[in-house]
């Protein structure tokens, strides 16, 4: 595996628009779906910290503890800027780690939870009204009687018809040639055999900008599967993306 990383690493250096983004110097932003945590994720390791459902906790596993998270369900715009809490271990797929009060906030599907995230750098008076914000919220949350959580239960159940045909891309990589693209897509074929032309192609997105890219998946069980894929195969940061 060694030989296919520093393939495609050579050729994302030399060819390749800057797909992946530099946490040291830009903001974070990407878009897939968020890992919705359960209480039993702990005691059964497939997360490494204990969160409470009943608070507003997120977990990046890139971004560092305390970094400003915006989240948005583009399915109604709904969005909510986060401290991230901490930074811990969820299943790879994801691009988040989410306490059920933040995705019942932001009323994202819980069987397909995708939203947007970015990391926002502001200053000092923006982070005080931020957490004025949070706290504001959680008060009102922890006061909120039974009925009301259970009312917000049932308008979830409703959601799910808004969302349910939406149909997924995995943006593998930006590059400035179409020869580059295609150099990676046949990389790709020669390697991984459940990648074909039916599943993986190039878009021109402007001149000198192709993307080359999954799908469309219309399950998220098939798009997991090729996006776990690709992860194994090297690629550190993948994008998913409506199907527009």
């Amino acid at each position: 595996m060694k030989f296919n990383l520093f393939f495609i690493l050579l050729i994302l250096l030399s060819s390749c628009t800057n797909n992946f983004t530099s946490l040291k110097n830009n903001s974070f932003s990407s878009a897939g779906f968020g890992y919705i945590y359960s209480e039993n994720d702990y005691t059964d390791k497939i997360v490494s910290k204990k969160f409470d459902n009943s608070k507003f906790l997120i977990s990046h596993n890139l971004l560092k503890r305390g970094a400003l998270i915006k989240l948005t369900n583009p399915h109604n715009q709904k969005s909510i800027v986060l401290k991230n809490s901490y930074r811990s271990k969820y299943p790879i797929f994801y691009q988040i780690l989410l306490t059920e009060s933040v995705a019942r906030k932001l009323e994202l599907n819980f069987d397909v939870p995708y939203l947007e995230i970015q990391e926002i750098k502001k200053n000092k008076s923006f982070v005080a009204d931020v957490a004025k914000t949070f706290n504001e919220e959680k008060k009102v949350f922890n006061k909120a009687p039974v009925d009301n959580v259970k009312i917000k239960n049932i308008s979830k159940k409703n959601i799910k018809k808004k969302v349910h045909i939406s149909k997924f891309n995995i943006i593998i990589g930006n590059f400035y040639s179409h020869d580059s693209a295609i150099l990676l897509k046949k990389k790709l074929f020669t390697e991984l055999s459940n990648f074909t032309d039916k599943n993986i192609y190039i878009r021109k997105k402007a001149k000198n900008n192709y993307e080359l890219i999954g799908g469309p998946y219309r399950t998220v069980n098939t798009l997991k599967k090729d996006y776990i894929i690709l992860k194994e195969f090297g690629f550190e940061e993948l994008e998913v993306n409506l199907n527009d």
